[in-house]
């Protein structure tokens, strides 16, 4: 491979970013080819391993064409990032042939109710759009892109690499398979313009602080004819007054009296969708959990929902009428046992 040095980290840089894990978190393969980008970096910028690589490819050819043990097919990464947009002049469209749009991030805060209901939130974007003018396609109107003769239409264009043939986009055309000769005067060529745009978008119930919902297409639109991008909504969840989430489980504080923690009772919860009655037995002492199954935050995938986490708190009063001064002290007086007795053992 002739590609130099800062032409390599580039490459990294732009591929590491495109298929990193937490960028994709729909995509299960993902990580597998993060890792073989990471891999193929590590080969490719270490002069030792990129001279025993070239040496494997010209001898994998000679012996019928089997691919380099350990390696695998670099050129493959790293080749079309090489190659896009083009090195030369030539008079293909300003924006450098096809190529899929831009994909877009925007945050949008949401209320601890939506965010367990689900709410279709607005968010103003700004994006390219395909031009009214050329409709997308680059050119004036009435003209048409001539076939590329470079690449012979193709978009691409073969590279030599250690014996090996590899496609990269063609230096004239850039990729598209023809060159505009007349471009579009109002998006000079590229096929798009600006935009501010205002839509409206789905937030599933269960959202948590961070979540990433991709929109596929809603991001900018594709060059040349290229696909538009997609849109990653990254949610911001206000606190609930009353909830903490925990995964898919909600914690709520619930006071209780001394009568109730230490003889049992029946008393309301609230849940996210009303209240629900529990069961406190009888000698219950604070900081006690009683989970309540089926009553916490909906799942984000649809498995149903998570638990809501009672956690009993004892209310001790501060100020109390002569004859409740009276009955605690009969109360006292009938249990004779000290609770720090363990303490001195």
């Amino acid at each position: 491979m002739d590609a130099d040095d800062e032409a390599i980290r580039k490459a990294y840089r732009a591929l590491a970013r495109k298929h990193h894990p937490d960028a994709n978190p729909d995509d299960p393969a993902a990580e597998e080819r993060f890792k073989e980008v990471s891999h193929a970096h590590d080969v490719l910028s270490d002069p030792e391993k990129r001279r025993e690589y070239d040496a494997q490819r010209r001898f994998g050819r000679m012996g019928g064409g089997a691919r380099p043990a350990g390696f695998g097919d670099l050129g493959d990464l790293f080749g079309s990032v090489f190659g896009a947009g083009g090195r030369r002049g030539g008079r293909r469209a300003a924006a450098g042939g096809v190529r899929r749009g831009q994909d877009l991030e925007v945050e949008v805060t949401l209320s601890f109710d939506q965010a367990m209901s689900g709410a279709e939130v607005p968010v103003t974007l700004e994006r390219t759009e395909p031009c009214v003018i050329c409709g997308g396609s680059g050119g004036k109107p009435g003209t048409r892109p001539r076939p590329c003769t470079t690449c012979d239409g193709r978009g691409s264009v073969g590279r030599d690499i250690g014996g090996f043939s590899i496609p990269e986009a063609c230096p004239d055309c850039g990729g598209a398979g023809a060159i505009t000769d007349h471009p579009c005067t109002d998006c000079r060529g590229s096929g798009v313009r600006s935009a501010e745009r205002r839509i409206r978008v789905r937030i599933p119930a269960g959202a948590k602080d961070g979540t990433r919902i991709k929109v596929k297409g809603k991001g900018g639109a594709g060059v040349q004819g290229g696909p538009a991008g997609d849109l990653h909504v990254i949610t911001r969840v206000m606190p609930s007054p009353v909830f903490t989430r925990k995964g898919d489980d909600l914690v709520v504080e619930v006071p209780v009296t001394f009568a109730e923690a230490a003889l049992g009772a029946k008393i309301d919860v609230p849940t996210p969708d009303g209240r629900v009655k529990i069961t406190v037995p009888p000698g219950s002492q604070d900081g006690r959990t009683l989970r309540v199954p089926g009553q916490g935050a909906p799942n984000l995938h649809g498995s149903g929902r998570g638990s809501l986490l009672a956690r009993l708190r004892v209310s001790v009063p501060t100020a109390l009428t002569d004859e409740q001064k009276a009955a605690l002290e009969a109360f006292a007086g009938l249990d004779p046992a000290d609770p720090r007795e363990r303490l001195f053992r």
